[in-house]
C-alpha cells in the first residue's frame, strides 16, 4: 500500500513513513503503549505479532506514529475505522496528510483539486462519495 500511495497520490521518498489511525479502545492490543495520542505526536512499539497485520503504517524500526480515534472525538472517523475493523479484523486504517508534495488540504476546492491531479480512486466529502467514472 505504501508504494501504491506514493506512485498514485504522495509522489514522495519510500522512506517516509505513514500512520496509524487506531480506535482508541484497541490501542493496547496492537501497540507496546496504550496512552491516547490523537495528535499523532508520539511512537509507540507495533506488538510484534501485529506487524505483518498493518504493514503500511509500520515505520522500519517496528513503530508507528499513530492516532487514537474516539467516538467522543470523532464519531463519523471512529465509525469507518469499526466498520472496517468489523470486516477484516484490524481497527487500523493508514492514515496521511491529504495533499500532493503542497500545503495540506483545507478546504473542499482543494481536495478536488488533489483528486483530480492524482490517481486516487474516490473522494470523500462529508456525505459525499465522488468516484472516476
Amino acid at each position: 500500500m505504501k508504494e501504491v500511495l506514493n506512485r498514485r497520490i504522495k509522489h514522495r521518498e519510500i522512506f517516509r513513513p505513514f500512520a496509524p489511525s487506531i480506535l482508541a479502545e484497541a490501542t493496547a492490543d496492537w501497540f507496546e503503549q496504550s496512552h491516547p495520542s490523537p495528535f499523532m505526536t508520539m511512537a509507540y512499539a507495533v506488538k510484534p505479532g501485529k506487524r505483518n497485520k498493518i504493514p503500511a503504517p509500520t515505520h522500519v524500526d517496528g513503530t508507528g506514529r499513530l492516532q487514537t480515534v474516539t467516538r467522543e472525538a470523532n464519531a463519523r472517523y471512529w465509525k469507518l475505522i469499526k466498520e472496517f475493523e468489523r470486516q477484516t479484523g484490524v481497527p487500523v486504517v493508514l492514515n496521511t496528510s491529504f495533499n500532493d508534495n503542497e500545503p495540506i488540504v483545507c478546504r473542499p476546492e482543494e481536495a478536488l483539486d488533489c483528486f483530480q491531479r492524482t490517481q486516487m480512486d474516490a473522494l470523500v466529502l462529508g456525505d459525499f462519495l465522488i468516484t472516476r467514472l
